[in-house]
């Protein structure tokens, strides 16, 4: 939201309308929710190509001979030990351990940092950063103004991007990014994503947004490409078990109650934010497991929504996070969070109640979706 209370605008917003989307306020954006089905824009992402405008999301650059002593402290990973040109998901955590945002901080450089954080939540992480930052050599900026961020998603991904740019793609892993020109707009090429497909975004400035989505429109017609909206983002997200902030991460949760202590890496140099208060709650983890982060497919027709209790012999045993139609396995489909005794795979008599009805759900492992190599 602007200081004004207005909605903010993406550099796309004109061109978005034009194509006829369905537009919706989040986290303070006018951003498209869809342009036309969104089963075929999930479905497009999922065998083809889709094209995102993600300008929303939060960039914050991290300059200085300490950018990376300040991130390993700020941040619960080791961000010190990323390589140039590599990327890393990480967390942000309070004192208490509690989840302020989820992360992928790119190295752009020796010294130079891009952390890119959730729309709703960029202004705290930049305010975190920034209290985090005294004493410690080195500038956090408030970039987001700076970028625009363009997506594009699905296997026929790479063969459009080949068309409109020489950068290496084939030697580009997996979380890096390379500095690049993509229809002869200079861009940050980053093989990240969100909806469990092999993909790129494209940082560049706000200035060049609308004539590289046009070029990447043009590039993708022979190969299927439609814009997407963050209708189906969702529904992408959730097939691939990512989790969404606000949803299965908040601040009422440690990273280790959320299934993902992985992040956080106690092996580093120095203290961090949080050090004490998640060895805690790793420790707490360990003897005495929390609610268990899993899959639940719908036996019947009708779609779990967050919030939803989970239950089992007429007793409450968890929560609904996220949940929908998933366009790919052609039912409903949920992320909850379930007491241990019940979190393994067929566990039997496991239900959602949606309005009194408890509703029969299988209990799977994550993700309900892997795309084959």
């Amino acid at each position: 939201m602007s200081s004004t209370g207005e909605l903010r605008h993406t550099a796309l917003d004109a061109l978005h309308r034009s194509l006829g989307a369905t537009m919706t306020d989040f986290a303070g954006w006018d951003m498209p929710l869809r342009y036309g089905s969104e089963r075929d824009e999930h479905n497009a992402v999922r065998t083809r190509a889709g094209l995102f405008d993600l300008s929303h999301m939060g960039e914050i650059t991290v300059t200085g001979p300490q950018a990376a002593a300040l991130l390993d402290y700020a941040l619960v990973g080791n961000i010190g030990g990323v390589k140039p040109g590599r990327a890393r998901y990480t967390m942000i955590c309070r004192a208490d351990g509690g989840i302020l945002d989820d992360l992928i901080v790119y190295r752009l450089a020796e010294t130079e940092y891009m952390v890119v954080a959730n729309a709703s939540n960029a202004q705290a992480v930049l305010d975190a950063l920034a209290e985090r930052s005294a004493g410690f050599d080195a500038e956090v900026r408030d970039d987001r103004d700076a970028y625009a961020l363009i997506a594009v998603q699905g296997p026929e991904s790479p063969g459009i991007l080949k068309s409109l740019t020489d950068a290496d793609l084939d030697g580009l892993k997996y979380y890096a990014g390379l500095p690049g020109t993509v229809a002869g707009v200079p861009a940050l090429i980053a093989r990240t994503g969100y909806t469990g497909e092999d993909g790129f975004e494209l940082f560049v400035k706000p200035e060049h947004a609308v004539e590289l989505w046009q070029s990447l429109t043009k590039a993708g017609e022979g190969a299927g490409l439609v814009p997407c909206g963050l209708s189906c983002r969702d529904t992408l997200r959730l097939e691939a078990g990512m989790p969404l902030y606000g949803h299965e991460l908040s601040t009422s949760l440690t990273p280790f109650d959320a299934g993902l202590g992985r992040v956080v890496k106690f092996d580093k140099e120095g203290d961090f934010v949080g050090r004490e208060a998640l060895r805690e709650a790793a420790a707490r983890a360990e003897q005495n497991p929390p609610r268990v982060w899993v899959g639940l497919v719908a036996e019947g027709r009708r779609v779990p929504r967050a919030g939803y209790p989970v239950v089992a012999g007429g007793e409450v045993i968890g929560e609904v996070t996220s949940g929908a139609p998933s366009p790919t396995l052609g039912k409903p489909i949920a992320m909850a969070y379930v007491d241990p005794a019940h979190a393994a795979p067929g566990t039997p008599g496991v239900g959602v109640d949606i309005r009194g009805s408890h509703e029969p759900y299988e209990v799977v492992a994550l993700p309900f979706y892997k795309r084959q190599k």
